[in-house]
């Protein structure tokens, strides 16, 4: 098995062992009604602005954070407070996190006074949860920051990698016994993925294929931090990169949020695989694939659109619109970060939210830069200082020169609450 996919693998095993990224807290935790813990760290001076943390997704609920281990000192020593809650539960636990962390803010300023302002913040999940405290009305705080996140949501996202998936499964590895819905096991599962992607990546019919299932799925052709971008033209590195996320970026875990909502959370009844390939903007890299392998791209998109489809459920649909998907209406000011090369998030579900938001109270910082959550301390603490200049002078500077300007491909199912799914 090629390296990158063992590494697919373990990514899978560390989702049920750990949070993500190995964070301490050094507080005592306290506890909220409902057994929710919280914790906070004062600095010698304080400024009088909290840091609200949300973590990203793990299936323990573990000990509560207040910010992440490599950035605790500089914060502290820069004058903030630092808080945050362990949600009260791991997993796809958006339904009790923002209740928790709103309880978090109220319990911190019992403890230590009432803060000047209140800036939330958080990655992948946790970045949808700050996304959450910025929308709600009335808010809890005056600020958000939302770092590699599901920015677009849980339906939007997992309709999208649903497609991929489903053009994985019928293109690729029909007989592998693959589940796409009611996974039960995603270890397992996954596991399936990565032998049949494994099998499909030694030759051209099955990379184009997977290129082909990549594009369907939000990928973009760069994923892998530490490995140079390719080019334009480079098809053959891109479908690499696709292969290196494909497993977490379209494959994500399900059991855990159909034990919350049911099954048929997502679906793709009604959905034009060709029409889809052609928004994406992508099409002429896939048919270049495609015509190196010898294969129809027409007849397998007709292959693909004949498939037998997974319906939707209206009560785990409405589960997770009301857990979160977000209406793309901060009642304060959100800055979202992203690396162009994110292979778990899909970048263009930011370029989404941006596309339906008010920008007078949202804007985007990108980075140059591939992988998952990968800042450094520097542009963590670049893009605090950017949200609260826009807090304090009510205008959102220009981009800082480190950043870039960037628009990904578009989001192939965008998903917002009062707005129709597509």
């Amino acid at each position: 098995m090629r390296p990158d996919l063992k590494c697919g693998l373990l990514a899978i095993a560390m989702l049920f062992q750990a949070p993500l990224a190995a964070q301490t807290n050094d507080a005592v935790p306290a506890q909220l009604p409902g057994g929710v813990q919280w914790s906070a760290d004062m600095p010698a001076q304080w400024n009088g602005t909290l840091l609200l943390w949300s973590r990203g997704y793990s299936m323990r609920a573990g000990q509560p954070e207040s910010a992440p281990r490599e950035l605790k000192a500089a914060l502290l020593a820069a004058g903030y407070a630092l808080a945050g809650s362990d949600y009260g539960s791991g997993g796809w636990a958006l339904e009790q996190a923002v209740p928790a962390q709103r309880a978090t803010i109220t319990a911190f300023a019992a403890r230590h006074g009432q803060p000047r302002r209140v800036i939330a913040w958080g990655n992948s999940m946790g970045g949808l949860v700050t996304t959450a405290l910025a929308e709600q009305s009335p808010a809890a705080v005056q600020g958000g920051i939302a770092f590699c996140a599901s920015i677009a949501g849980s339906l939007g996202m997992m309709n999208m990698a649903l497609d991929g998936a489903q053009a994985f499964r019928t293109l690729v590895a029909p007989d592998a016994g693959i589940a796409l819905v009611g996974t039960g096991d995603d270890r397992a599962n996954g596991a399936r993925v990565a032998a049949a992607l494994d099998g499909a990546m030694k030759t051209p019919q099955g990379r184009a294929r997977v290129a082909l299932a990549g594009v369907l799925a939000g990928i973009p052709g760069w994923t892998s931090p530490g490995r140079p971008e390719p080019a334009p033209a480079d098809h053959e590195a891109q479908v690499e990169e696709i292969s290196h996320a494909f497993v977490m970026g379209t494959f994500l875990p399900r059991a855990d949020q159909e034990s919350r909502a049911g099954v048929g959370f997502s679906w793709t009844t009604g959905i034009n695989y060709a029409a889809q390939l052609r928004l994406s903007g992508r099409t002429a890299f896939v048919a270049a694939l495609y015509r190196k392998a010898g294969l129809s791209l027409a007849d397998d998109l007709t292959r693909l659109g004949s498939a037998p489809r997974i319906a939707r459920s209206a009560s785990a649909a409405a589960y997770m619109e009301r857990n979160y998907t977000p209406n793309a209406r901060p009642q304060v000011p959100l800055l979202a970060v992203q690396a162009v090369g994110d292979g778990m998030t899909s970048p263009s579900m930011q370029q989404a939210y941006a596309d339906a938001a008010d920008r007078r109270n949202f804007a985007s910082l990108w980075f140059r830069q591939a992988g998952h959550c990968t800042f450094t301390p520097a542009q963590i603490l670049l893009a605090l200082h950017h949200l609260e200049a826009r807090i304090d002078t009510g205008r959102w500077r220009m981009p800082p020169a480190s950043t870039v300007s960037h628009r990904p491909a578009p989001m192939l199912r965008p998903c917002f609450r009062t707005r129709a799914c597509k």
